[in-house]
């Protein structure tokens, strides 16, 4: 990666508003995923936006979506003056149930987002057939899961828009930016009509593109090597009460884990608080976080219908943490400190909580 940055600043491609970084990017991510379009962006924000205007999603549409979702996804369908339709999860992996989801489509559907998030893989074979059914659109968010597969097939290439982000933590990283992936010429024409205003509004940069390139060479293996820890993590923690990780039913199936989810039972470390239990493992080196709030537990009831009280992603937003991958793209040894940092804040749980309470 330095040495295509100091190829950048040595040839002065780096400042160009066209130059070959980007088109290469989009050259080579399109031959990766198998598709014949993509739209280079200034994040994975904006490149659900792009993508949601493409299939014309607008005021009066609403969008099938998760209860447990980024955040920024449902904001992208308030911003068109649409409204977000929320579905309740599946119990073992916390991502959209796509059970559920029919139900939820009416006369006013006009999308659904289908999030892969936290090492948890969305059933896209049966979102397809119930989109075929009703004539609603995919896009398929698979901006925390670049490379990885379900059913056989690369996350982002099922639904009729794919989108990737390229944010500052994420498996491809250039601090910024993002794409939207299709086949469809029409969704990139209106795309396009929507964001060049003499130039692009929402560009990513050749700099930004010239960094993502030599990581795009390097995704297989770097997926591989985090699928292969997290199976070594999860045969170390073995039947460990407290922590159940997300687990994924489909087979040929392969997570790209920029995050790992789990479910947090507080009542097994000694009614330790997600708050405090997430505290005490980072206080010991590890990179873990409380998951996503539900959406409906942070908007106005007024912004979005829901299917129900989503009883799944209530408790998501209550329960989940997450792993991040810098840990999970190292050393077996690295992943058994994960083990080690479990086991001390188990054992000290009584400790923490009373600490915590003031007593």
């Amino acid at each position: 990666m330095r040495a295509a940055i100091e190829a950048a600043l040595s040839d002065g491609s780096w400042g160009r508003y066209h130059g070959p970084h980007c088109e290469n990017l989009q050259a080579r991510l399109a031959a990766y995923h198998g598709c014949k379009h993509v739209v280079l962006c200034a994040s994975g924000t904006a490149a659900v936006e792009l993508a949601l205007r493409g299939l014309q999603v607008g005021d009066g549409n609403e969008v099938v979506m998760a209860g447990y979702d980024f955040k920024g996804n449902f904001q992208d369908v308030l911003v068109l003056g649409a409204r977000p339709v929320l579905v309740d999860l599946d119990r073992d992996n916390c991502n959209i149930d796509a059970s559920q989801v029919e139900a939820a489509i009416g006369p006013a559907t006009r999308a659904i987002i289908v999030s892969h998030l936290h090492g948890g893989m969305v059933d896209m074979p049966a979102i397809m057939q119930i989109a075929q059914r009703t004539g609603v659109a995919v896009l398929e968010d698979a901006c925390q899961v670049p490379g990885a597969t379900v059913c056989g097939r690369i996350a982002g290439t099922w639904g009729d828009v794919g989108v990737l982000s390229f944010g500052g933590s994420k498996l491809l990283s250039a601090g910024r930016g993002g794409a939207f992936l299709t086949n469809n010429a029409d969704v990139v024409q209106r795309a396009r009509l929507y964001s060049h205003r003499g130039n692009e509004a929402y560009p990513l940069s050749e700099l930004q593109a010239a960094v993502l390139l030599p990581q795009l060479d390097k995704l297989d293996v770097s997926n591989r090597r985090r699928t292969d820890n997290v199976a070594h993590l999860q045969a170390t923690i073995g039947d460990r009460a407290g922590l159940r990780v997300f687990a994924n039913a489909l087979s040929d199936t392969s997570p790209g884990y920029y995050k790992l989810g789990f479910q947090y039972d507080g009542e097994s470390f000694d009614g330790l608080s997600r708050d405090g239990f997430v505290a005490a493992i980072r206080a010991e080196g590890i990179a873990m976080d409380a998951g996503f709030r539900a959406l409906h537990a942070i908007h106005s009831s007024r912004r979005y219908r829901k299917m129900g009280d989503l009883p799944i992603a209530t408790d998501a937003d209550q329960r989940v943490v997450v792993l991040h991958h810098p840990v999970l793209s190292g050393s077996a040894g690295d992943v058994d400190q994960i083990v080690v940092a479990l086991d001390k804040v188990a054992q000290s749980a009584t400790m923490i909580r009373e600490r915590a309470a003031g007593n």
